[in-house]
């Protein structure tokens, strides 16, 4: 089991990692199996794999309200509950940050999903892992919008390969140019209603398929971590899966870098700056204030992986001022900070489904379905009317509670309608890609501070034209798809209210990778151009968003630029 180091020495190590999620896991666990002496950073509490799961076998009734958010609840996270997300109710609350403790600012609405804990976000994720292929690596280059990859696929499918390996990613290999195949464990099964789905998009288009979601969840044998088994099919994912089943920081990476005996991870630990020496030209490490006793330290690396997530690293780059750059390290390009980026969704279609009513399906399965990019790919895919593309998630369930109206039914009657499956149902939402944009931006506001005293981030960003115009198309293939396969009631929906950046919970390109460092922060390794012992491994560095859930990308970069830096390091390079 890892464990927290509240006092360590504070003598140079090798590294440090700030940020313990998807990113800052994989950078702990490549340095310290690299035999780097490594300090893991991270600014909230400590949650141990297993024992720190404390409602991970609760059932409903076994929690005060039922699971409902309480009024101080409400109040205290009053921006994530606006968003009307799902994490806001069940045993999973308590994974999320306090608005009202961790404030931000928007000048521009941005739903900032947070979770501050040793792990971060790998406990709640989705889950969805997808490869990025040439189509995106390609596409600013090819239609001018940010700046050219300086890279291309070839050069990180190595690295999607190690971590698909890693972790256990379940899935179905599919050829598509768009969507490249992965190194995959048996793929989840589709219910009889997604399975007639799919045969009805394949009889009536042949530029689509549908295919059950890449998840990064063990469907056979095992994989490295503390005891990680298959998954069980309970669907609690986002409490914490005490089985390990699927990938997060804290049963898989933490644990492999513990066992190095290299690793020394400080939980309430916030960086607020990262030091520069003038002199040497390089970063000397990094500036921590304790989230308890507000006390300041300082520890010393010969490299540093910042890792605290999209919004914090940037936060912490522009913190991060000197005689050299008196606008946060880093930042020559003035693009620190700015193409903020998210994928934009609460759009698609729903339908009823007739002809089903004597099948039905067994568990709970914990991921749905996914129909792959398909606009925009050349030939007939191409529409003039936006760029990039989207695809679509979702699944067919039973079960409509509406008739278990108290009212209505009481006793026997009560109890017969509970036996009885629902209707079944069928919804697609689509996940549209963002074009980068200089005008998307984060800042810090200097007036406004938080309780440790460091400067609050405003949020000016939102999506634009493109996007407003890929989201119209979106509803319409989805109901176009639904009523080819014979659905009844099919309704296209586009929840515009709550379509603001950040509720994707993918937000990324505040220090985006670039050939230039006129025109960005990171050079094809994920190093700051002009500080080379530096490296952002996060959503930080993406330069554009793809529509494919990025997770999976953070951890292929990170692995890539991990062992990058300690062969550079081991050639006294850095």
């Amino acid at each position: 089991m890892y464990t927290a180091c509240l006092n360590p020495t504070e003598e140079t190590y090798d590294a440090i990692v700030v940020g313990t999620g998807i990113s800052g896991g994989w950078a702990a666990k490549e340095l310290c199996e690299k035999g780097l002496k490594t300090l893991v950073l991270e600014r909230g509490k400590m949650i141990k794999h297993v024992e720190d799961y404390h409602t991970a076998h609760l059932d409903p009734w076994d929690l005060p309200n039922g699971g409902a958010p309480t009024r101080e609840t409400l109040e205290h996270k009053y921006k994530q509950n606006r968003s009307g997300i799902y994490i806001m109710y069940g045993a999973q609350q308590h994974y999320f940050v306090d608005d009202i403790k961790h404030p931000y600012n928007e000048d521009r609405r941005f739903d900032w999903i947070r979770g501050y804990h040793v792990g971060g976000r790998s406990i709640m994720w989705g889950r969805q892992s997808y490869r990025l292929s040439d189509i995106d690596f390609e596409a600013n280059k090819k239609d001018g919008h940010g700046v050219d990859w300086p890279v291309r696929y070839k050069d990180i499918a190595p690295w999607y390969s190690h971590v698909e390996e890693y972790i256990g990613v379940s899935g179905e290999k599919l050829g598509l140019p768009q969507l490249p195949d992965g190194e995959f464990l048996k793929p989840m099964n589709l219910n009889c209603v997604e399975a007639h789905l799919k045969e009805k998009i394949a009889e009536n288009f042949d530029d689509r398929i549908l295919t059950i979601g890449r998840t990064a969840h063990i469907t056979e044998g095992s994989k490295p971590g503390l005891g990680r088994s298959t998954c069980q099919y309970r669907n609690r994912c986002m409490r914490g899966c005490p089985f390990g089943a699927y990938f997060s920081s804290n049963s898989s990476t933490l644990p492999a870098a513990e066992a190095t005996g290299n690793m020394t991870l400080r939980p309430h630990s916030i960086v607020s700056e990262i030091i520069y020496d003038e002199d040497l030209g390089k970063a000397t490490g990094v500036k921590v204030i304790d989230a308890e006793t507000k006390e300041t330290h300082t520890f010393k690396a010969k490299i540093i992986f910042l890792c605290a997530s999209s919004i914090a690293s940037a936060s912490i780059l522009l913190q991060s001022k000197s005689k050299r750059f008196p606008n946060g390290l880093g930042n020559d390009s003035g693009e620190l900070g700015h193409n903020i980026m998210d994928h934009h969704f609460k759009i698609g279609a729903k339908a009823t489904v007739e002809g089903f009513d004597d099948k039905y399906y067994k568990g709970r399965r914990p991921t749905g379905i996914y129909i792959p990019r398909f606009r925009n790919l050349g030939g007939k895919t191409n529409t003039p009317n936006f760029l990039r593309g989207y695809g679509f998630q979702g699944g067919a369930t039973r079960g409509d509670f509406s008739e278990l109206v108290a009212e209505l039914k009481y006793g026997a009657e009560l109890k017969e309608e509970i036996l009885k499956p629902g209707t079944w149902n069928v919804g697609l939402l689509g996940f549209g890609e963002t074009l980068p944009s200089h005008n998307n931006r984060m800042y810090l506001d200097y007036n406004k501070k938080d309780e440790w005293g460091l400067p609050t981030v405003t949020f000016d960003a939102d999506f634009g034209e493109n996007e407003l115009a890929m989201r119209e198309d979106m509803k319409n293939e989805a109901v176009k798809m639904l009523k080819a396969a014979g659905y009844k009631n099919v309704k296209g929906y586009d929840q515009t209210d709550k379509r603001a950046m950040g509720l994707g919970i993918h937000e990324m390109g505040t220090a985006r990778m670039g050939h230039d460092p006129k025109t960005s922060v990171l050079n094809k390794y994920n190093q700051i151009h002009a500080c080379k012992n530096v490296f952002i491994t996060d959503g930080s560095f993406m330069a554009s968003s793809g529509c494919q859930n990025p997770s999976l990308t953070y951890m292929a970069f990170t692995a890539r630029a991990a062992n990058y830096a300690a062969e550079e390091l081991k050639k006294s390079n850095l």
